[in-house]
């Protein structure tokens, strides 16, 4: 392997997970972006691991975003956030070593580091735009999927609540008469993460456009 390319993509790969780490915590910092029971816009900070993928390849695309999913959970232990809730016996999060094992590996492990797909069109679609934007689409998307069953999984227990709010009176009536159960729990994770994942698909893939044309972000092979 080149040792030059080899140090060149360790430089960008440590400099964009820098970026990403900053964008979201700055975004973690204001309370109107995020979410009261977890989750938030960070403002495209997923968009730079896509790119590391896009640029790289899928090896070191879903090495980059294991990465940051590592990241992410240190940012929540540091910052007193989920993570540490879910193990500490006395907090309102806590529902038992196993299913706090269980939700840190889907909405971190696995949802941060399917990110790393976002370079699956780099060899597919010569038009680096259009493979970028795509990329950043089904890596977001996917995120968002681990999202739901997490949510329907360990936290449709609050679907009935959530819909009862006065936000969502006339939408919420409606859902609580049609569903409940399962399909409840389901509609209310779907809804629930749909609320800050369709915003942070549409934002990023915008970002992805705006930023795609710049002469460094291109395919290196090494």
């Amino acid at each position: 392997m080149n040792t030059t390319l080899k140090t060149q993509r360790l430089t960008v790969s440590a400099v964009m997970l820098a970026f990403a780490t900053v964008l979201a915590i700055v975004c973690e910092l204001i309370p109107f972006l995020n979410l009261p029971f977890g989750g938030g816009f960070t403002i495209a900070s997923m968009l730079p691991i896509v790119i590391v993928s896009y640029m790289y390849g899928l090896k070191w695309g879903f090495f980059t975003s294991f990465t940051y999913s590592c990241i992410q959970i240190i940012m929540s232990l540091i910052m007193g956030k989920t993570v540490l809730a879910l193990f500490t016996p006395s907090s309102d999060d806590y529902m038992g070593l196993g299913a706090a094992f269980a939700i840190i590996i889907i909405d971190y492990f696995l949802a941060y580091t399917v990110l790393g797909i976002g370079g699956i069109f780099r060899n597919r679609i010569k038009n680096k735009v259009v493979a970028i934007v795509l990329g950043v689409v089904l890596a977001l998307t996917l995120r968002y999927i681990f999202h739901i069953v997490s949510g329907y999984i360990f936290y449709g227990a609050w679907a009935e609540w959530f819909f009862s709010q006065d936000g969502f009176y006339a939408i919420g009536k409606s859902i609580l008469n049609t569903f409940s159960g399962k399909g409840l729990a389901l509609l209310y994770s779907i809804f629930y993460n749909g609320l800050y994942m369709i915003p942070e698909i549409v934002i990023t893939a915008i970002a992805a456009s705006l930023v795609s044309n710049i002469n460094y972000i291109k395919k290196i092979d090494i």
